[in-house]
């Protein structure tokens, strides 16, 4: 079945956002224009993202821009994956309030060797072309980066809200950092690109693409840009350097179950962003859990299963299930329990203090913040959380139980 190019247009810029109507505008209309061209001379379209290999392993976050990519891919046209040998040495500063550590070339390499084995598990293999901008960034000489800084002034780089914070701050902001963007811009000259996929935070990058694009003759590359993915933590940008990630490659046990130790108010960034689900069910999701007709829970479930299929299959999501289940949700469990009936919702501070789990309300407070208390196995964050009458088990240090019923 032929899709209409209006029907493209809304599988591919699902999910865009831009932090500005007009902006996602006019890069809709730019992007029906070039599908049309595509449609009418017969010729795929270029589509890239990059990924700077950092660190050894891709995780969730990175796949948000992959299954764009894959999208792309599946309607026809030409998917670049771009390993950034070259930007890695740099570090992208668009999402650091600091400076990122620079990685030897050595490590990066080393890291690079896994990438594209691991893109495969969304990519199509046959129909993916792989490169590394050391092929064309190792190639430049001085005086063409004095040509590419020619088009930027430092305003505009100021001005960005990262290098605003540290400029305010007198914090240091180092001159390599302000290279990133020019090599980024670079690498859509040397592939000719006509889609750049990337990071909210990263519009600047693609959009000095565009600028040195029209310098060097060619037609702007569309800028299509996609939220980020928190990490498990449920609020900072997931990151292999700070801890808070799921890997692509662990093994479906460990997949499921930091899934599952998400807190609840990530789970709509993580069924927008990293399942297949439409829009239909992922709405039906949000609102039984609006109107409590669903446990987050039960959701989480769904969400941890869906994530596990999607790179091992269903059978390993069930045996992941399973095993989440009999190890964290049975096997620690003392036989015999404290019960505590449960008629309406009711602050977790103020349960724990009548089910006789802390002695008094502000001690409650101060296990919440230590991290040592959890509901059905996911630690509670969050001193003010609201507990639902349903039933699921309180653990408030090792060694106190109590099974909430609902009454």
């Amino acid at each position: 079945m032929t899709l209409s190019i209006d029907q493209q247009l809304d599988i591919l810029m699902r999910g865009v956002e831009y932090g500005d109507p007009q902006t996602y505008e006019n890069m809709r209309a730019e992007l029906g224009e070039r599908l049309a061209t595509s449609v009418r001379t017969g010729k795929p379209l270029r589509v890239y993202c990059g990924y700077d290999p950092t660190a050894p392993d891709l995780h969730l976050g990175h796949t948000v821009t992959m299954r764009k990519l894959r999208q792309f891919q599946d309607l026809g046209h030409q998917a670049i994956f771009l390993i950034g040998t070259y930007t890695a040495l740099i570090g992208d500063p668009s999402d650091r309030d600091k400076a990122r550590p620079r990685p030897s070339a050595e490590q990066v390499q080393q890291n690079a060797r896994t990438y594209t084995e691991q893109a495969f598990r969304i990519l199509d293999p046959e129909r993916t072309e792989v490169r590394q901008n050391g092929e064309w960034l190792s190639q430049l000489g001085f005086e063409d980066l004095i040509n590419l800084a020619a088009h930027f002034t430092v305003q505009q780089f100021l001005v960005r809200d990262n290098f605003a914070k540290r400029y305010d701050r007198n914090d240091p902001i180092w001159l390599h950092e302000f290279f990133y963007a020019l090599m980024q811009g670079y690498d859509a000259v040397a592939l000719e690109a006509d889609v750049q996929l990337g990071a909210t935070e990263q519009l600047f990058n693609l959009m000095a693409g565009r600028k040195l694009q029209e310098a060097f003759g060619q037609q702007p590359q569309i800028a299509i840009t996609l939220p980020i993915l928190v990490g498990t933590d449920g609020h900072i940008r997931m990151s292999k350097s700070i801890g808070n990630y799921i890997g692509i490659s662990e093994p479906p046990e460990t997949m499921y179950g930091k899934t599952m130790s998400l807190p609840d108010e990530a789970m709509p960034n993580y069924f927008n962003l990293v399942t297949r689900w439409p829009p239909g069910k992922i709405q039906e999701l949000l609102d039984a859990m609006a109107s409590e007709a669903l446990h987050p829970m039960e959701a989480k479930k769904q969400l941890a299963w869906e994530i596990t299929d999607i790179f091992y299959g269903a059978q390993a999501a069930d045996r992941a299930a399973q095993h989440f289940s009999r190890v964290h949700q049975q096997r620690e469990l003392p036989k015999n329990m404290a019960e505590f009936a449960l008629v309406e919702p009711l602050r977790l501070i103020d349960l724990m203090h009548a089910a006789g789990v802390a002695p008094s309300k502000s001690q409650a407070r101060r296990l919440i913040q230590q991290g040592g208390v959890r509901l059905d196995d996911v630690m509670v964050e969050d001193v003010d959380a609201i507990v639902e009458p349903a039933e699921q088990v309180l653990q408030v240090g090792k060694r106190r139980f109590v099974k909430i019923i609902a009454n």
